[in-house]
């Protein structure tokens, strides 16, 4: 019998890591709680901790930007090897 890995949305583990930063629980009492092991709990606010300050520093927008201009650049490549198959084609005679 295959066992698969349990996986979470991002809103759940959003939500259990803003628990965690409250601190109203410890983790030990989260992980009872959710059904989840302390340590991942840790992870996920170690994440939302990390991710904050990200948020703030700008560094989501260059990220973003990034993201977009990678984009533009893989569909203008895609593009060209479209043309590039049509021509191809063309020139062997299909």
């Amino acid at each position: 019998m295959k066992t698969t890995r349990k996986r979470y949305s991002a809103e759940f583990k959003a939500k259990v890591a803003l628990e965690a930063i409250r601190g109203d629980l410890t983790l030990a009492e989260l992980g009872a709680k959710h059904g989840i092991h302390h340590t991942m709990i840790a992870a996920w606010k170690r994440q939302a901790v990390e991710g904050m300050s990200a948020t703030f520093s700008g560094a989501g927008d260059l990220a973003k930007a990034a993201t977009e201009a990678d984009l533009d650049k893989l569909h203008a490549k895609i593009g060209q090897l479209v043309v590039e198959r049509d021509f191809l084609a063309k020139a062997s005679g299909r």
